[in-house]
């Protein structure tokens, strides 16, 4: 397991775990009500489960595995956790009556069983921020994405301008912009690369990126990364990527989109041979125009607190569950898992 894990060289917590306790308190406070005021966004209950077979849940790749169980006084009913919010928050949307330029956000818990690596990145729980925002339909276009992306990079520096004045020792070192970049010119450009390999290269060069267009193209070939057919339009969605020094690796903040229409949904499922979806409940709420045009995304709540606080492993920020040989190997290399 060890070889998994990304240790640098003579590493130190500059954070006590009380302090880090304290600070990862102080980041998702802070961030999450400047991210509200930027985008316009209420907080709401969210479920931590859902109803198997209503098609609401993420499917994620469509290979994991959903942890689920039997509800005792009705054994009829099973129960999946949450693999993420996208799809439940844009049915929110319309059953809470939220207008244009109006949304909601909320904190998402996942477990997520069959993430093959738990390495410095990677845990089976997943916490973060799951926002939704009605929008218009002339909205559909990569300028508006852009804009809502620049709305929460400038959310991003202002908590690290916060983190800053709390622990001077920790210092700024986000660039001033985000890049934009697509998936495409990154292929074309980096084609012996691997995915992550690609992303190392152009974050450690822009410091902070937003990559256009995850997913896959319109004869079914996988442009960069998969994505499920059913809540991002392949072609107006991106992650949010940071180049992380500590451990010298790309990051993920953010996978974020302007959500499938009725048009986009039928030929993303098609795509990936998924047409039996369009007979589940959301889906069928969907073409049916139930919806209203939307964006929105989940932010990495552990990852965002590990990437401010300087941290070495997300064990550092979020309480998990590791196997021996893990937490043998961090404490040997000063690495306080929680």
């Amino acid at each position: 397991m060890s070889k998994n894990q990304l240790t640098p060289k003579g590493y130190e917590s500059i954070l006590d775990l009380r302090e880090t306790e304290k600070a990862i308190k102080l980041i998702k406070d802070f961030f999450e009500k400047k991210l509200a005021e930027k985008l316009n966004l209420q907080r709401v209950s969210a479920p931590r489960f859902v109803k198997k077979g209503t098609g609401i849940n993420d499917d994620l790749s469509g290979k994991e595995r959903k942890v689920s169980f039997n509800i005792k006084y009705n054994p009829k009913i099973n129960a999946e956790i949450v693999f993420s919010l996208a799809k439940w928050k844009r049915m929110a949307l319309r059953d809470y009556g939220f207008r244009i330029e109006e949304g909601l956000y909320t904190d998402m818990d996942a477990i997520r069983p069959d993430e093959e690596v738990l390495d410095n990145l990677h845990s089976v729980y997943v916490d973060q921020w799951d926002w939704e925002r009605v929008i218009k339909k002339e909205d559909r276009n990569l300028d508006f994405l852009k804009n809502i992306v620049k709305k929460i990079y400038k959310t991003i520096k202002e908590t690290e301008k916060m983190i800053h004045k709390k622990y001077p020792e920790i210092k700024p070192i986000l660039p001033k912009n985000i890049t934009f970049l697509s998936t495409k010119d990154l292929i074309d450009k980096h084609l012996n690369l691997k995915p992550k390999q690609r992303e190392d290269k152009i974050t450690e060069k822009y410091g902070a990126v937003f990559l256009i267009g995850i997913g896959r193209d319109v004869n079914g070939n996988i442009i960069h990364d998969e994505r499920a057919p059913d809540y991002d339009d392949w072609t107006l969605n991106g992650d949010i990527i940071f180049w992380n020094p500590v451990i010298r690796k790309s990051f993920e903040i953010s996978s974020m989109g302007i959500r499938v229409d009725r048009n986009a949904l039928i030929r993303q499922l098609k795509i990936t041979h998924n047409e039996n979806r369009m007979g589940l409940e959301w889906h069928k709420r969907l073409l049916a125009g139930e919806f209203p045009e939307s964006v929105g995304g989940g932010i990495g709540q552990s990852r965002l607190c590990m990437f401010f606080l300087r941290k070495a492993h997300i064990g550092e920020v979020q309480s998990s569950l590791w196997s021996d040989e893990v937490r043998d190997y961090c404490k040997k290399n000063n690495i306080n898992l929680l």
